[in-house]
């Protein structure tokens, strides 16, 4: 990334407490150069995987969600400690400002260096010379949130807690959050930056609850591309929707007009998160059979094609399967057409004490409804043959808002302005 050219030699604007204190007095640069590009409707950036291009930051939708998945995470779930709503609002005005500038690949605020000596440099520094890798930044609203500021009468409907489902043993310091950010790149440096700038701009207002690095994405939103594996080495989500699939996503992701009420009015154009962190018990799985392994998913270990089929994207015939095969029961026609969008990505997180790997999956969807979607879905694999090798840790669901629509315009505008 490079430095801010706002600079002139005059000294600097920013007072010595820095980003932590005063709102920002920047925007400028904010949407110009070569990114100076904005999504439109459900169009999809055509930044490529290895270009390291920048994606837009504005369009109707947020972007991060029917982008092209990248291969990197860090996904940060945060607390909110101010009780005073306009010190949060100006958090989401300076969390957006930043967010336009390193999605551009630019540094925050005047930069890392040449500033004021005796204040703190708006940037940390370790993206410097660093291409944008096609970073996205996606931020949520939890539920605690609407409970924290007397938002009541603002959540919709659509935003349910979720319930304790079959086999959970949630751990609560991993769970839930006031409000989340999805950064996605493909440097995980790029990534880490991001949350770790916006963590910083947030200092005395938001702190981190939970976070979670991600590598080797799990799902793709690019048909053409071959469909990644999990860390038990099989293609799983080969018919997750597409990012040029309109009609698929105003029919399962994006929130439309005739799904809000007129308290939720705001959500339009949004979405629902769900985020579970699902740990692998990999030295079982690494014992069983070759067969076991197939048919607790449905699929071959090598092509990735249902049972009896040739190729990944072969429709499914379900009832060839076992009973409790993944495949069958997370099928849409086994959950009255439920279809969520996945992003997960595969985690390790070392061992846990007992030389086992602490891995697997950090599973993201996103859906129009989370009852109809995520609950429906979770409940129907009570009986998965998966859940002898697996176990939920960790839970969360947020709002999505909409997308940032200009440079004026900053993360959750509709809901706490009251405009739609």
């Amino acid at each position: 990334m490079t430095e801010s050219q706002t600079r002139s030699g005059s000294p600097s604007r920013r007072s010595l407490i820095g980003w932590g204190g005063a709102g920002l007095a920047l925007g400028a640069a904010a949407a110009g150069g070569a990114v100076a590009m904005t999504r439109t409707g459900n169009d999809v950036d055509p930044a490529g995987a290895d270009t390291g291009a920048a994606v837009a930051f504005h369009g109707v939708n947020q972007a991060g969600i029917a982008t092209p998945v990248q291969d990197r995470l860090h996904f940060a779930a945060f607390d909110v400690t101010t009780t005073d709503r306009a010190e949060f609002v100006q958090v989401l005005k300076d969390w957006t400002e930043a967010a336009r500038r390193m999605t551009a690949g630019k540094s925050v605020g005047e930069g890392a260096y040449g500033g004021l000596a005796e204040a703190p440099p708006d940037d940390t520094g370790e993206a410097l010379g660093l291409k944008p890798s096609r970073l996205t930044l996606t931020v949520g609203f939890g539920p605690s949130l609407f409970r924290k500021f007397d938002l009541a009468d603002r959540r919709p409907d659509a935003l349910v807690d979720l319930p304790t489902f079959a086999g959970d043993a949630l751990d609560a310091a991993r769970s839930n959050g006031d409000l989340c950010v999805q950064a996605c790149a493909d440097d995980p440096q790029v990534a880490v930056h991001a949350i770790r700038n916006l963590a910083r701009i947030g200092m005395g207002k938001v702190v981190i609850r939970w976070s979670q690095l991600g590598f080797g994405k799990t799902s793709s939103t690019t048909p053409e591309a071959q469909t990644p594996r999990n860390l038990m080495g099989f293609k799983d989500g080969t018919r997750n929707i597409a990012g040029t699939e309109t009609d698929r996503l105003e029919k399962f992701v994006w929130v439309g007009e005739k799904d809000v009420t007129g308290k939720s009015a705001w959500m339009t154009g949004g979405s629902y998160l769900v985020a579970r962190r699902i740990r692998m018990h990999i030295e079982t799985w690494d014992r069983t059979s070759l067969q076991e392994q197939e048919d607790v998913f449905g699929r071959d270990k090598g092509e990735g094609a249902p049972v009896g089929k040739a190729k990944e994207r072969d429709e499914p015939f379900l009832k060839a399967m076992k009973p409790d095969a993944h495949v069958r029961l997370a099928h849409p026609d086994a959950n009255h057409g439920s279809t969520i969008l996945r992003r997960g990505y595969s985690f390790t997180d070392g061992t846990d004490g007992l030389g086992r790997l602490e891995a697997g999956l950090f599973f993201l969807a996103y859906m129009r409804d989370v009852s109809n979607g995520f609950i429906r879905i979770q409940r129907n694999l009570a009986t998965d043959a998966l859940n002898e090798y697996i176990q939920h840790v960790g839970s969360a669901v947020f709002a999505v808002p909409p997308g940032v629509r200009d440079k004026d315009d900053w993360w959750g505008r509709t809901l706490f302005s009251g405009e739609a």
